[in-house]
Parts: structure tokens; sequence; C-alpha cells
């Protein structure tokens, strides 16, 4: 799979061995509600895999929302590939979006659109021609087993098949980190296993990933790091099993 996408110069540069995503004190807070997120410090280096666990209502949407700038923290300071969000251009933030990819855990398919034309959905709206991408929407499609459903309905793909067809949209622009939210939370084991492998593979290729999860049985399966939010804060955990099994 090749980066499309960058037909367009961006402007921001990484510092060189930025990590990828670095927290400092950072706080979160709705309203005039107690901060469902407070004093998060997190650093995820360049190729790391880790998964954030926590109970429901712990934080693990809020702060994915925050990496991927769908929402700002209340204090604190977050710095994406090296860049300081808060003094960042606004211009400029689109550049440092095209290089995270999010799986979301309600899919965000659209419904008229094909499954093709979904994953190609992000490659037009960067302005890239259909002859460019062609191909390789149709090569993303294959590996995630939805070769021959390319131009399926979503109200026609079962859940697990929307899934693969969110990371396949999430990741057609070879963003940098890839984010998933309860990625397993509307299938079965077996395509959860498979689904994990999926982001192995992606992982091995060079992106950061990181998994908002409550399923305890996949986490275990990984042998990834943990990140665990409690009390609206992160503790760090260890990998909780022996690697990752075929």
């Amino acid at each position: 799979m090749s980066r499309r996408g960058d037909e367009a110069q961006e402007p921001l540069e990484a510092p060189e061995a930025a990590p990828i995503v670095h927290f400092e004190a950072v706080g979160l807070r709705y309203g005039r509600a107690s901060e469902v997120l407070r004093d998060i410090n997190l650093t995820l280096a360049p190729g790391s895999f880790n998964f954030l666990t926590g109970a429901s209502g712990a934080g693990k949407s809020s702060l994915l929302k925050l990496i991927y700038l769908a929402q700002r923290p209340s204090r604190g300071l977050i710095r994406l590939f090296g860049h300081d969000v808060a003094t960042t251009a606004h211009k400029d933030l689109p550049y440092l979006r095209r290089r995270i990819g999010v799986v979301f855990q309600e899919f965000r398919l659209l419904d008229h659109l094909s499954a093709f034309d979904n994953v190609a959905l992000p490659l037009r709206i960067a302005g890239a021609r259909p002859d460019s991408y062609r191909s390789d929407v149709a090569e993303l499609l294959a590996w995630v087993g939805l070769g021959e459903r390319m131009h399926a309905m979503p109200p026609t793909l079962s859940g697990g098949e929307k899934q693969r067809l969110a990371i396949a949209r999430a990741v057609v622009n070879r963003p940098e980190i890839l984010l998933a939210d309860e990625p397993t939370g509307n299938v079965d084991p077996e395509m959860a296993a498979r689904l994990l492998r999926l982001f192995v593979e992606l992982n091995r290729q060079g992106a950061t990933i990181l998994i908002a999860s409550h399923d305890e049985a996949l986490v275990a399966r990984s042998g990834q790091p943990v990140l665990h939010l409690a009390d609206g804060r992160i503790n760090d955990g260890v990998p909780t099993g022996g690697g990752i099994k075929p």
C-alpha cells in the first residue's frame, strides 16, 4: 500500500526523533463538571503498539479525541509529531490530522456509498485523482478480506465486515498513528483475533497503534503494553501475555 493524498505540500515538518504523541499534565473537563481526565502524562514513540483499557466511562474515548484533535484539553500540553497543538496555526491542523487514522466504534460509514467508495473517500477529499488510487483501494480491500465485496453497500455487510471496512478507510492514507476505539466490541472472538492480526501487520509496517478496548481476552492475547485509565489517570501496565499468537 502506497501513501496517498500527498499531492499537497505539507508545511509542517516533525522535529527529528520526536514522539508521535506527548501529553504533559493534561486535564479535560466538559463544562463545569469534574475532570474526566486529570494529570495525564503520556508518550507514544514511533512504531509502538499499546492498548488503552479502563472501565466504561473511564475516559478512553475522550483521550482518543484529544489525540485526533476532536477535543481540546482544559489544561496541560499536547504535542503531536513534535508540534504543540495549542500554538499550531489553525490552517496547519489539517496536516496533522491527515497523519492520524481513526477507527470509530460506530464505524461511521456512509450507507449511500459502496465499500470501495467509502475507502476511497479520504483520498478524494485530499484531491487525489481516481486513476491514481483505484488499484491501491482494491488491493487494500482485498488485504482486509473484502475484495469480493468492494461494490457492496454498508447496510448489506456484517458487523465484522463493517469493522474491516472502517479499518481500511482509516489506513488508506497510510497514517503514522492509528487509533481504534473498541474495534472488537461488535464482533465474535474469531473475528476479534482476525482484526488483531490486521493491527499487528499495520504495526509491522511502521504504524504506531493505540487501541482502546475493554476486551480482556484480546489484550491478553496481544502481549502488548497496557495503559490503564482509572480515576481519570493513566497507570502504565505491562505486557499481559506471551506475545502475538497466530
